[in-house]
């Protein structure tokens, strides 16, 4: 059952929680939300300054690892997942496009990200689907 949700949903999901609950809780710069920073102090003596939005990019591109993974699988819940990784793309899209608080660079490339997922899905579950087939030209390599 997990394996047919997107991954991906989880940091639209957060950025959707902390844009509108933002929104609800009187704070109208989303951007200065997710760009507010921490420092880790390092050995070196140097300060490593981390936002909510590293936070959020980071943990996308693990996701994404992780759904180009779940992609070599040729079963029919993967095409599933396939359908539902599209509908985050759109719904992302139509977010950023349209909703006050979703035009950062942040939700940008959790968008990408989105339809990077769709297209790699897609274009890896047809190829491992012609060599589980057999579908591929023999003596072409």
């Amino acid at each position: 059952m997990l394996r047919l949700i997107p991954l991906l949903i989880i940091p639209i999901a957060i950025y959707n929680f902390v844009a509108l609950g933002g929104n609800v809780a009187g704070h109208h710069d989303i951007q200065s939300m997710i760009t507010s920073t921490f420092s880790i102090k390092m050995f070196s003596g140097d300060e490593w300054k981390l936002s909510f939005a590293d936070f959020l990019l980071l943990s996308g591109v693990a996701l994404l690892f992780i759904e180009v993974i779940k992609a070599t699988r040729t079963t029919s819940s993967e095409l599933i997942n396939h359908g539902l990784s599209m509908l985050v793309f759109v719904v992302a899209l139509v977010e950023f496009i349209t909703l006050k608080g979703f035009a950062t660079s942040t939700f940008f490339f959790l968008m990408l990200y989105t339809l990077f997922d769709v297209v790699a899905g897609y274009t890896i579950s047809i190829v491992a689907a012609e060599h589980d087939l057999g579908l591929g030209k023999a003596g072409t390599d």
